[in-house]
């Protein structure tokens, strides 16, 4: 397919292959937006039609190089530049234990060969440059960050086998491109509720892993409810050792130390994420409030609660006691906590009054801006007073100006930005279908198709693209345990949710991503992921 070169509107600047041309000779071949033609131009059309890497999120622009790829080989080495943070060891690590190459890292030296990575001032935060020849691999970036999501599109140029964990024969070639991409929203990110079922740190780093392969770059750690509180407090101690002492079914629990947590911190770090904590309130409160009797209005400890019901617990609004707690609680983990972010909760607070709610919310916010982070809440935080530059995330499955989506609007209405993460579209711990064995299904029955076919900027009315930060695919726990289960109900979910929060939505298209979504199926065999296997995605045979 033949055509002009594309501009990136964000730039200004002409995406051609003119640079790549000069020292190949070949010709290129234009990958369009779906539904949008090509036309003359000022690039030699091509001979043969040329099927483009099937790249998951979708490049905001990718050019084919026909009869030109590069092959890694046990000459070939990492050059990384200086600014290019851990992208450089990162890859090497991926490519080293498949190959068996020894893929030194170096911060210097010829391109010949190597694989690239220089930070530049001709790009700008996550936006990357990839450009693929038969001499060298260069990937350009205005950030070390933005190396790092490159390098995510760089892998999955190369064969499914170069995810092993242990050394394969190859070859290891990837094709000649050319791509130039930059997200559409700031947050992608993925949640893991580990107050329903406690997840290990090695688990956690897993789902890092996982997640960091689709340019996920924000973990929502649920970290409290009703069956487990999980970070340990200084100064309050029965939290983690009592509230955390069980979950739902009333398995063992567990809690992270504060060490623990800041590993975990850490690692995402390393893979450019961002951790947002979550302590919920004023309900989904009954580990805490069953730790000490002293947080209860009427001076009584609840037993531990390993089911499954939600709205029976809550703060006691009117006690100074609460707000000491959360004063510890939030001051503690903004201090272990780099990112700009503190989840305060908000959702599902049907024990406590609308006076209450808005009371709580109230005196919780300015604890939050205190410690220097900006509030995040679900959705219902809308109808509270809430401070400037506060993110609302809506969870719930109303659209347009359906009963649900007024609280939407008021957050926004306050300065807020919205996190996307409609249950009926998002959540990735609802039900493929009737014979799914985990999961629920009480937001419907989510298959691949209803992951993907959506747009964050038209959902609600009144919160357009610009009121948008983001989108979130939380895992809730009630009925996932297992490394297994995790895998089964994010993949192939969390990919259409992360190319939702990528791409350009001109870009997007269901039947163009399913055939994507496909080739990722034997990268994931190759991680050992236990994915689900849609009848909705033509995967390649076993």
């Amino acid at each position: 397919m033949a055509g002009p070169p594309l501009t990136d509107s964000k730039h200004g600047r002409v995406l051609s292959g003119r640079r790549v041309l000069a020292a190949t000779g070949a010709a290129t071949a234009l990958v369009c937006a779906p539904g949008v033609p090509a036309t003359a131009g000022q690039l030699p059309a091509s001979t043969h039609a040329v099927a483009a890497p099937r790249v998951v999120p979708a490049p905001a622009s990718l050019r084919t190089l026909p009869g030109v790829s590069f092959t890694l080989t046990r000459k070939t080495k990492i050059v990384a530049r200086p600014g290019s943070g851990t992208a450089g060891g990162y890859l090497a690590g991926i490519l080293r234990r498949s190959t068996g190459y020894p893929i030194p890292v170096t911060g210097a030296g010829g391109s010949r060969g190597a694989i690239s990575l220089v930070v530049s001032r001709h790009e700008k935060g996550e936006a990357y440059h990839l450009a693929v020849t038969k001499a060298s691999v260069r990937l350009e970036a205005g950030s070390a960050e933005g190396l790092f999501r490159g390098v995510q599109t760089l892998r999955q140029l190369l064969p499914p086998a170069i995810e092993s964990p242990t050394v394969k024969p190859g070859p290891w070639t990837m094709p000649g491109v050319e791509v130039a991409d930059s997200p559409r929203f700031a947050w992608r990110g993925t949640m893991l509720d580990v107050a329903r079922h406690f997840f290990t740190i090695q688990q956690v780093e897993r789902y890092i892993d996982q997640a960091a392969l689709y340019k996920i770059n924000t973990l929502h750690l649920h970290l409290s409810d009703d069956q487990g509180w999980r970070i340990a407090i200084d100064g309050w101690p029965r939290l983690a050792t009592y509230g955390g002492s069980t979950a739902v079914g009333g398995g063992k629990g567990g809690h992270y130390t504060q060490a623990d947590y800041t590993a975990i911190v850490r690692y995402a770090a390393a893979r450019y994420m961002t951790i947002v904590p979550e302590i919920d309130g004023p309900g989904h409160t009954n580990a805490a409030l069953a730790s000490y009797a002293q947080l209860n209005c009427d001076g009584k400890a609840p037993p531990l609660y390993t089911g499954t019901d939600v709205g029976f617990s809550s703060w006691c609004i009117a006690k100074p006691v609460t707000y000491e707690l959360l004063n510890d609680v939030l001051g503690q983990l903004a201090r272990l906590t780099p990112g700009p972010y503190l989840h305060i909760g908000g959702d599902e607070a049907h024990s406590t009054t609308a006076a209450d709610y808005a009371t709580f919310i109230e005196k919780v916010g300015p604890i939050v801006g205190k410690y220097g982070k900006k509030m995040v809440g679900w959705n219902e935080i809308g109808a509270a007073k809430i401070p400037p530059g506060s993110v609302a995330q809506y969870w719930n499955t109303a659209k347009g100006s359906e009963g649900g989506t007024q609280t939407a609007r008021d957050a926004v209405a306050q300065g807020a930005k919205v996190v996307m993460s409609p249950a009926n579209h998002a959540y990735l711990d609802m039900k493929y279908d009737q014979s799914t064995p985990l999961g629920q299904d009480w937001a419907g029955l989510i298959e691949v198709r209803d992951s993907y076919e959506w747009d964050p900027a038209t959902l609600v009315d009144g919160v357009t693209e610009k009121d948008v930060l983001g989108v979130e695919a939380p895992l809730w726990s009630e009925t996932i345990v297992t490394n297994d289960n995790i895998d089964y109900m994010t993949f192939p979910r969390l990919p259409a949710i992360a190319e939702i929060g990528w791409s350009p939505q001109a870009r997007r298209s269901w039947d163009d991503f399913r055939v994507r979504l496909a080739a990722q199926g034997p990268r994931w065999s190759a991680m050992s992921v236990n994915f689900y296997r849609s009848p909705q995605v033509p995967w390649p045979a076993s």
